[in-house]
């Protein structure tokens, strides 16, 4: 099992100094990867309900400056020399698919095949309509047009593409990924859509347990989930044991409910020693990938958070 860490690419951690020095201790102390968020503009009124949290308003404190996601995992690449990149998750509406796949694929080459395409279809209404990219309700049909294209552009040595959204021909597209086929594709999203598009397009499932629509925060539902996901990518004609199992842990400890809504223990609440037993199920489960966020208001603060999380839970999973 492999772990990461969210990188901070907004506020007053993501300076160029100290988001690079979070990136390089991180990696240091042994984390496998880390995580990339996305957002180009942030509207100053948002109708549109954030799926993770209950009462469905964007956190105030996500409201600041932000850096551009693919460019700030560029920098992060130059910075380390074996730590993971995944975009956590990249809106695939937002940024035309050729120009998509030719910035993914150089990250990929320069960094040496450390990157994972995290992906969604996004939720912010206003965003799409201040960026000028296809129409909000379009967004899963776009989302799952521009993947194709993006694979196509990286698999194929003469690229041919003709859809809705996306056309080319007779064109080059090189250097492909140094990953073969691609960058792994990791669909982000607990909905039935999201499932579906995991069983026909992704090579993992990357959810985050507290979608207050489709909670998988107990073992139980998070294993209901995983079944679901698994019948449904039989019925797409594809190999369940293919598609890898991710799970993004926003909050954990003591602070947590002790109980899920369904009764059974909340995954990752109470002591340590339970931490690290979610950790071990998750893992015999089948759990390949499993990253948390870590606070902390000073660079000090959030890497000795980090080292501590490692010494005191991940060292013992």
């Amino acid at each position: 099992m492999q772990f990461g860490f969210g990188a901070p690419v907004s506020g007053a951690l993501s300076a160029p100094e100290t988001l690079a020095r979070i990136a390089i201790e991180g990696e240091a102390m042994g984390y496998d990867y880390t995580t990339i968020s996305d957002h180009v503009v942030i509207p100053r009124d948002i109708e549109a309900r954030y799926p993770y949290s209950d009462t469905g308003e964007f956190p105030g404190r996500s409201r600041g400056d932000r850096h551009e996601q693919l460019t700030a995992v560029a920098f992060i690449a130059g910075k380390t020399s074996r730590l993971g990149l995944v975009t956590s998750v990249t809106v695939v509406p937002h940024r035309p698919a050729v120009l998509q796949a030719k910035m993914l694929a150089t990250i990929d080459v320069l960094s040496k095949g450390r990157l994972i395409f995290g992906i969604g279809a996004g939720w912010m209404r206003e965003e799409f309509e201040t960026l000028g990219v296809p129409p909000f309700p379009e967004r899963g049909s776009v989302t799952d047009e521009y993947l194709l294209a993006c694979r196509e552009l990286w698999t194929a040595d003469s690229p041919r593409f003709e859809g809705r959204y996306v056309k080319f021909a007779n064109i080059l597209f090189e250097p492909k990924p140094v990953q073969k086929p691609h960058p792994p594709i990791w669909v982000g999203g607990e909905s039935g859509p999201a499932l579906r598009r995991t069983a026909r397009l992704g090579d993992g499932w990357y959810p985050i347990g507290t979608n207050p629509q489709h909670r998988l925060d107990s073992m139980k539902r998070f294993a209901a989930g995983v079944e679901r996901l698994r019948r449904l990518t039989r019925e797409a004609g594809r190999d369940p044991a293919k598609v890898a199992l991710a799970y993004r842990v926003t909050n954990w400890g003591k602070s947590l409910p002790a109980h899920a809504a369904d009764g059974e223990r909340r995954l990752f609440s109470g002591e340590i020693a339970d931490i690290v037993s979610d950790l071990r199920g998750f893992r015999d489960f089948g759990v390949s990938h499993v990253d948390f966020n870590f606070a902390g208001d000073t660079a000090d603060a959030m890497i000795g958070n980090m080292r501590r999380f490692r010494e005191e839970v991940l060292a013992k999973v």
